[in-house]
């Protein structure tokens, strides 16, 4: 099943402690089933770790990093409302993301697939 989020999508965050938020899709988690499928938003969901130095980490203290979110959670922002995703073949037989709200087609900074 196509996925309506890739890697590098302006995406905004419809449930959650976080909804509202805006952020940049950095991971996306593929899961067995869909129920596992995840994704990491830039600056959502942030968790903060208190770690012991180590001898591969000799500093220690204190990480934040985000914490990942269900796909469910998140939708593609278009004209800075979130929208749905409509997939489209062009001519040349390639397909393509397109919002439903506005028609235009959604651009990932990871580029076409091959």
């Amino acid at each position: 099943m196509p996925r309506h989020i890739r890697k590098g999508d302006s995406v905004i965050v419809t449930a959650g402690n976080d909804k509202g938020t805006v952020g940049t899709v950095l991971r996306v988690i593929p899961g067995d089933i869909p129920d596992r499928d995840r994704v990491v938003v830039q600056g959502v969901n942030v968790r903060t770790r208190h770690v012991k130095p180590t001898a591969n980490r000799t500093q220690g203290g204190i990480v934040r990093s985000e914490a990942s979110i269900h796909i469910s959670n998140v939708s593609p922002v278009a004209d800075g409302k979130p929208t749905r995703v409509r997939f489209q073949v062009r001519p040349d037989g390639s397909k393509v993301r397109v919002a439903a709200r506005g028609g235009r087609e959604l651009h990932s900074l990871r580029g076409p697939r091959s």
